[in-house]
């Protein structure tokens, strides 16, 4: 079946952007970039770039691990706020969001619907796995479902900003299974955990 993995860059003391949410890997941002961390996305991850990087990089390769990509309003406004409307053309774009109206672009479909029943009724169907961008309030609402998580954890702290799974995250302990790992010279890491299933969980 269809993992719904959270594949997201985090902070060593465990945020994913600053406090207002922009974008941290932007022109303003301050999220390192070596180059050894890009080349490793391009080998293993080259879907997860967005369209205008693929195509810069001249990467064609659709990539093994996604077909489809959740984001939440905000996250997915960051792009819109730099003039593009879909960033990932290459996957299947599911936006989150009982506000944002008609989609401003014809391939992003916007769901108002509880993200919860719509992973459940994408994992039915064969595919690869879902990925899920982002931002926290998403991955928070989607904490029930999320298989598995891909952290790509930089040598950073920034002291306050969005936790990996939102401000509104509630408690509810669960463990993971370190199942792969990648040690970068630059000092990045990416982390694969799968979810330990345990009799005490609860979806």
């Amino acid at each position: 079946m269809r993992k719904l993995v959270y594949y997201v860059a985090v902070t060593l003391d465990g945020f994913i952007a600053g406090p207002d949410g922009a974008d941290p890997t932007g022109p303003d941002g301050f999220w390192p970039i070596p180059d050894d961390y890009l080349h490793h996305l391009v080998a293993e991850y080259p879907e997860t770039l967005p369209g205008p990087a693929r195509q810069a990089i001249g990467i064609t390769d659709a990539g093994s691990r996604f077909d489809t990509v959740l984001e939440g309003r905000h996250s997915y406004e960051v792009g819109l706020k730099a003039g593009v409307t879909d960033a990932y053309p290459h996957l299947r774009h599911l936006v989150f969001s009982r506000t944002l109206g008609e989609s401003p672009d014809p391939a992003v479909e916007v769901m108002a619907e509880d993200p919860i029943a719509t992973v459940r009724e994408l994992k039915r169907h064969d595919g690869k796995d879902i990925w899920v961008i982002g931002g926290g309030a998403l991955a928070g609402a989607l904490y029930p479902e999320i298989d598995q998580l891909i952290v790509k954890l930089a040598p950073l702290t920034v002291g306050a900003g969005i936790p990996l799974f939102g401000r509104e995250a509630v408690f509810a302990p669960r463990t993971w299974r370190l199942t792969d790992h990648t040690v970068l010279d630059s000092g990045s890491l990416f982390l694969t955990y799968t979810r330990a299933q345990t009799g005490t969980e609860t979806a």
